[in-house]
């Protein structure tokens, strides 16, 4: 970089810097880059539309898979994760129609976050909404099939001004007359803005339905708090009912029957959360880069002598996620690197390259039984790995041009849509969404 030029690829040639008239140049640094990567993403989408079958890895294909599983050189195991490896390599982009009750509103408001329920039968989405704040609703995705590229989405009638830093699935048991009944809720963390506090809200997910809004519950559980970066819900029978929110240096643990709260202090903001299913452990990721567990069935502690475990980052942790054992913790920093660490030993084993983080909250995807990790970067490049041996296996552009409001949420599932439903990518950005089904 020589001062006050600035080097043109295409020309190949350096050109001076020079003010304009007014003392305004139109040419900075940012933009030239902006230039610069948007015609590697145009470069990009050309050559996979071009290119309809990829292999992630040199002399990899089906037939050679087949070969090697026949002769026994390879295990089930094995032979299923290379086989995903492959389809996700040949996985092609196609546009989503959406459908709603109210046709004024489908298609006008842009996607900010998208949240699959553990069957991904149904997708949570919050988008923003023109005169400013967020709208809710869900998309069912049971009409998704390999011919079908249709959905259907539920909007209601709420919205808030505040911003939404995180959302997760709730499920609630509940007694009723004979048996205990299983409700599913929308867990909310939304910031606050000037003077007005933040929130914490449980809302139902039977407010998004096509029945008569009379019939609609309101919200379960809605309370004030400080500024609330992330929210996790417990499954675990010892803690039930819990969930956890991350806010400005605390950890807040509220029972939503009883309404029994436990406060943590920490050191940090808390930027990610999620719990064990087999102990009743949550992880936390801090803006400090540190990452503790709390064993939730303590009291509240002064001090830092409740944290089971510690490990520690360079960079603000972004996103925490407990492998199927639990043994093993993947966790993603705004420096843009992902780390895979042995929970009994307290030691990074494993570090997945190429993710592009510099100041974003971005969520990590855990496929543990396809044997994949899925993350979009800052860049707008969504990413997939191989959690066997961290190889990058593709680096899919986004539609539409790279920008700080246009980065895609996404979700990945070998059954999207049900038990019964096709494996693929689900990718939100800006007012669409895309399948990217296997070939």
């Amino acid at each position: 970089e020589l001062p006050g030029f600035y080097y043109d690829s295409e020309k190949n040639r350096y050109f001076r810097l020079l003010p304009g008239h007014n003392n305004y140049n139109p040419l900075t640094k940012e933009s030239i880059q902006y230039k610069a990567m948007e015609c590697k993403r145009l470069r990009l989408l050309e050559e996979e539309e071009k290119q309809k079958k990829k292999t992630a890895r040199a002399g990899l294909n089906s037939s050679v898979l087949l070969q090697k599983r026949q002769l026994g050189l390879l295990s089930s195991t094995s032979y299923c994760r290379l086989v995903h490896e492959l389809k996700v390599n040949c996985m092609q982009r196609r546009k989503i129609e959406i459908h709603s009750p109210d046709s004024s509103v489908a298609g006008t408001n842009n996607f900010k976050i998208i949240v699959a329920d553990v069957a991904c039968e149904r997708i949570f989405t919050v988008n923003d909404v023109e005169h400013g704040g967020c709208k809710y609703g869900i998309i069912n995705l049971s009409g998704l099939g390999k011919e079908s590229l249709t959905v259907e989405m539920y909007d209601n009638l709420y919205f808030t001004n505040r911003k939404v830093n995180s959302v997760c699935w709730a499920s609630l048991t509940h007694p009723d007359s004979h048996s205990f009944s299983l409700t599913h809720f929308i867990k909310l963390c939304l910031m606050g803005i000037a003077e007005t506090p933040g929130c914490a809200s449980l809302l139902p997910a039977s407010l998004f339905s096509s029945t008569n809004p009379g019939d609609r519950p309101g919200m379960l559980c809605s309370f004030k708090i400080s500024t609330a970066w992330s929210c996790a819900w417990c499954l675990n029978p010892q803690a039930d009912n819990c969930f956890s929110t991350g806010l400005t240096r605390r950890v807040l643990v509220t029972n939503v029957v009883t309404g029994h709260r436990q406060t943590f202090g920490t050191s940090s903001d808390v930027l990610a959360q999620q719990f064990a299913t087999q102990t009743p452990m949550l992880y936390n990721g801090c803006r400090s880069g540190e990452i503790f567990s709390i064993d939730v069935r303590q009291r509240s502690r002064k001090g830092q002598s409740w944290k089971a475990i510690r490990l520690f980052h360079d960079s603000a942790v972004t996103s925490v996620r407990l492998l199927e054992a639990e043994h093993y913790l993947m966790a993603a920093d705004m420096a843009g690197k992902i780390k895979l660490w042995d929970l009994r030993t307290a030691k990074c084993v494993k570090q997945y390259k190429g993710h592009h983080n510099e100041y974003t909250i971005l969520p990590l995807h855990v496929n543990e039984e396809e044997g994949l990790l899925t993350a979009v970067g800052q860049d707008c490049y969504t990413r997939i790995w191989s959690l066997q041996d961290a190889h990058l296996l593709r680096t899919i552009p986004s539609p539409h041009p790279s920008s700080k409001d246009a980065i895609p949420s996404v979700v990945f599932s070998s059954r999207l849509g049900g038990s019964q439903g096709v494996p693929g990518l689900l990718m939100a950005v800006k007012q669409d969404l895309y399948h990217f089904s296997y070939n």
